[in-house]
């Protein structure tokens, strides 16, 4: 054996004892950030279910404001409505950063009936689309044609023209992810008015974004691009949709007749709403906690996403309440216009804050459903907080996974700021998701404190250690 070998075969089992001296110390570490942080936890979550404040708040959100699409009287009243809670609870530095949104109105008519072979006709219940344009003061009447793809659409040719086309691919419920069955189908309500525009159509009808079988349409956000002539978007019931394919299967020749009134007006201006714990030790270090405060104009808004704007909000006053006070900044923000344009997660991420460093941002978005952990999306923020999983397993909340974080907060990325979110138990989210359900009622108040309790133990200890 060479000087060499011998050298290397030594160094193969020096290396041994210095993993075990590592993985010990980093064992060690991690168990006394647990230890030194078990008691605020177990404090955190009982103020959190004693209070009920997250469920108080969310119930005088939605009823007193209710749905709240950017831009409108509503939304204004809002942003209001957190300024004036965030004052209420003694946060410091609450105020209202400007941003210019879209204004969009879905109008006084909403109105379609299905016309029959035989003349006969019923009584449809539809949603316009968010961004949709609405139709001559007579209406549109048109055929049905139904397509899964826009590639079985692309393949119709001529049978499209003059037709509305009726987009008919449900989420996949043979997913386990309901955001990857989600992520599967909304390609028809994005996009579905372009393509059947592109085909010759007069409008696309798209089946709603759920798995549930419901009378109840969902809307959303639908686009346009410039060099394709605008048609109107509408959505449908799952239940009707399965109706309506049934009928056409069975070689009915069915009609729509609908009118709308929705317009896009003017961009107005609007605010994010913030409020923060000031760092007694590192003020300028800061950790964003948030929501949206926009919601669609249907239902009200109480998943999506009054819950994740009530939790962050509690988030603050659980440790003010407690007495914790952070070691760094821990600012709440209630971003506007996430439905239907981002502006508000943009505008804030293009604020010049001179002297401040962000050290991470949390959003919850998902519902206010029972919390199951966090996902981050940054190895080395990973990496810190995945060994403080044991401070939520005593309620079952300590999945700590790779990969998170949301559309507010997405602008902040590229800025090398790590994204975390909340994860939640999302296989009931979207059976309300922008529709009528999307109520106080779908929401559970201590699933809903959970979440908050959740969120305020990872952002004190985040606070208090840094990443």
């Amino acid at each position: 054996m060479s000087g060499e070998q011998i050298h290397m075969h030594r160094s193969k089992y020096l290396v041994i004892p210095f993993l075990i001296v590592l993985m010990t110390s980093l064992l060690a570490a991690q168990s006394s950030v647990v230890q030194r942080y078990d008691a605020d936890a177990q404090k955190i979550v009982k103020e959190a279910l004693g209070s009920n404040m997250s469920m108080e708040n969310l119930t005088d959100l939605c009823t007193k404001v209710g749905h709240r699409i950017s831009g409108s009287p509503q939304a204004a009243q809002a942003v209001e409505w957190a300024k004036k809670k965030m004052k209420e609870y003694g946060f410091d530095n609450v105020h209202l950063e400007p941003v210019m949104v879209p204004r969009w109105v879905r109008g006084t008519v909403e109105e379609a009936y299905l016309m029959f072979s035989s003349g006969r006709r019923e009584s449809l219940k539809i949603t316009t689309l968010g961004g949709s344009i609405g139709t001559p003061s007579e209406g549109i009447t048109a055929e049905i044609i139904e397509v899964k793809s826009f590639d079985e659409l692309s393949r119709l040719g001529e049978r499209a023209k003059g037709k509305i086309v009726f987009f008919n691919r449900p989420m996949d419920r043979k997913q386990i992810s309901t955001f990857a069955a989600y992520g599967g189908a909304v390609d028809q309500r994005g996009g579905g008015a372009i393509m059947a525009a592109r085909a010759g159509g007069v409008a696309a009808l798209v089946r709603s974004m759920t798995t549930r079988i419901d009378d109840f349409p969902h809307t959303g956000g639908m686009g346009y691009v410039d060099t394709v002539k605008k048609v109107p978007g509408i959505a449908i019931s799952t239940l009707q949709a399965e109706r309506i394919s049934k009928l056409l299967a069975q070689g009915e020749r069915l009609k729509i007749h609908f009118k709308l009134s929705a317009q896009t007006l003017p961009d107005v201006e609007s605010f994010n709403v913030v409020g923060e714990l000031t760092g007694m030790e590192k003020p300028k270090e800061v950790i964003v906690i948030g929501g949206h405060l926009d919601s669609w104009d249907i239902g009200q808004g109480a998943h999506d996403d009054g819950a994740g704007c009530v939790q962050s909000i509690e988030v603050l006053r659980i440790l003010k309440k407690l007495g914790l006070q952070p070691k760094r900044t821990i600012r709440a923000v209630m971003f506007m216009n996430e439905e239907n344009g981002l502006r508000g997660g943009i505008g804030y991420a293009a604020k010049d804050r001179p002297g401040e460093k962000h050290i991470a941002a949390i959003e919850s978005d998902e519902g206010g459903f029972r919390p199951r952990g966090f996902g981050i999306a940054d190895s080395a923020a990973f990496k810190k907080v995945a060994p403080w999983a044991p401070l939520f397993t005593f309620f079952d909340a300590d999945l700590i996974r790779f990969g998170g974080g949301g559309a507010d907060i997405s602008p902040m990325g590229p800025k090398g700021i790590p994204l975390m979110s909340m994860i939640v138990d999302t296989h009931r989210y979207f059976d309300s998701h922008h529709s009528e359900n999307d109520n106080l009622t779908a929401v559970n108040e201590r699933e809903l404190a959970f979440g908050a309790a959740a969120m305020a133990i990872l952002t004190y200890v985040m606070a208090q250690e840094g990443l």
